[in-house]
């Protein structure tokens, strides 16, 4: 067995026993952390597939920003545990289906046969090959539309969840752009007219002083 290959089997094995355990752990900060773990292993798994762009962007972006917000979300938040759990069994059987159909479409997948992935000649890259710029092309020719639609999703989400959490209340001070554009100076500034100041005479102290 090759050094790569055990690694993707070690990496493998810990990504399937932390996702698992997010799914299986009582308490909401050790299942983030779990899921964290599940990260790092998938991002080793793409950097035995050359993908090194997609593992560091896994770290970078989930890993170092995402879960970390989770984490300080699930560690503030009061949650019922046992709340959380009640729909858990009830909910097991599809679940298992769906995990049983999504592990049998990875084991036709990597096993090759049925989409002959075995018999692929080998994929010798040039020395100067960049899988970043790769990436990049593909994305903005081949699947440029199906970005800009996920793009104006994702808007659309952002701007759904702004204005859910905007509530009118009393107390809130909120600021209009049309009151702002049609401010006037004399609004926002005034002149006053101060009569000059009398300089008092100096006292012998301050004299001698």
């Amino acid at each position: 067995m090759e050094f790569k290959t055990l690694l993707f089997y070690i990496f493998a094995a810990m990504t399937v026993f932390a996702a698992l355990r997010v799914i299986t752990a009582r308490n909401p900060v050790h299942a983030v952390l779990f899921l964290v773990l599940a990260f790092f292993n998938v991002a080793g798994l793409w950097m035995l597939l050359q993908a090194e762009f997609l593992a560091l962007a896994l770290i970078m972006v989930y890993v170092g920003a995402v879960m970390v917000l989770f984490l300080f979300v699930v560690m503030m938040l009061d949650i019922n545990i046992e709340r959380v759990r009640q729909g858990f069994w009830s909910n097991l059987p599809l679940g298992a289906l769906v995990g049983g159909l999504m592990v049998a479409e990875m084991a036709v997948v990597l096993s090759g046969r049925y989409f002959g992935l075995a018999n692929l000649p080998p994929h010798d890259l040039p020395a100067n090959y960049s899988n970043t710029k790769e990436l990049a092309r593909v994305l903005y020719t081949d699947y440029a539309y199906p970005f800009e639609i996920a793009s104006v999703i994702l808007l659309v989400a952002i701007i759904a969840a702004v204005m859910l959490t905007l509530r009118k209340r009393k107390e809130n001070k909120a600021m209009h752009a049309s009151d702002q554009i049609a401010v006037k100076a004399k609004d926002r500034m005034r002149l006053v007219k101060m009569a000059p100041e009398v300089e008092l005479p100096a006292t012998k102290e301050g004299e001698q002083a």
